[in-house]
C-alpha cells in the first residue's frame, strides 16, 4: 500500500528529513530529560543556570528542559514545523552565548561547535520540512524551503536575544588585588 503524498512532498528528501528528525529530536529530548532527572536533577540544573547568570535560574532551568523535551518530541514526530526547529535554534543560540561563550570553537574545550551543529541541523530540518513520514505529512501540511529555514533561524535567534536581554545577569569577573610590593632591605 502506498503512503499518500501531499502536493508539497518530495520523495527524494522525505527519507532524509525523517533521518535528520530521528537524529536531532531524540537527542534534544534526552538533554531535556537529563536536566530534570540526571545527576543533580532539576536543582542541579537550577544551580548551573544560576552560575551562568540566567535569572531567575529556577524558571530558566524548567523552561530549558521543557523546551528541549517539547521541541525534540515535535521534531521527532514531524509536527508543528518549523516552530520546533526555531525552538532548537533558540536553545542552541542561548547555550552558545552563555555556557560556551569565550571558550573557542571546539566542544572538547567547552566551545560552541556542538551548539552550532545542532542549530545548523535544525535549520536544515526547517528547510527540508518534515516530509511525508511525519504528523505534518499526514495532515498534508508541509512548510519547507529556504524561507522557512530562514524564518526559523531569525525567530530562534531573536527569541534567544530577547531572553538574554531580559534575564541574563552574569557575575562580574573577579578583579585580582594588586600584589604587595616588597622592598629589599
Amino acid at each position: 500500500m502506498k503512503t499518500p503524498r501531499s502536493a508539497n512532498s518530495n520523495p527524494r528528501t522525505d527519507g532524509i528529513a525523517l533521518l535528520l528528525r530521528l537524529t536531532i529530536g531524540p537527542m534534544l529530548v534526552a538533554h531535556g530529560y537529563n536536566k530534570v532527572f540526571g545527576p543533580g536533577g532539576l536543582q542541579g540544573t537550577t544551580r548551573w543556570f544560576d552560575s551562568l547568570g540566567l535569572q531567575p535560574a529556577a524558571v530558566h532551568a524548567r523552561l530549558a528542559a521543557a523546551t528541549e523535551i517539547g521541541a525534540g518530541s515535535l521534531l521527532t514526530l514531524g509536527a508543528g514545523s518549523p516552530l520546533p526547529a526555531a525552538a532548537a535554534i533558540g536553545l542552541m543560540t542561548t547555550a552558545a552565548r552563555t555556557d560556551h561563550k569565550g571558550k573557542g570553537p571546539f566542544v572538547f574545550k567547552g566551545g560552541w561547535e556542538y551548539t552550532a551543529v545542532i542549530g545548523g541541523v535544525a535549520s536544515v530540518v526547517a528547510g527540508l520540512g518534515p516530509g511525508r513520514y511525519s504528523i505534518d505529512g499526514l495532515r498534508r501540511r508541509q512548510r519547507r524551503g529556504l524561507w522557512w529555514a530562514l524564518a526559523a533561524m531569525v525567530f530562534g535567534v531573536a527569541s534567544s536575544t530577547a531572553l538574554l536581554a531580559t534575564s541574563y545577569r552574569p557575575a562580574a569577573p573577579a578583579v585580582e588585588a594588586p600584589a604587595a610590593e616588597t622592598t629589599a632591605g
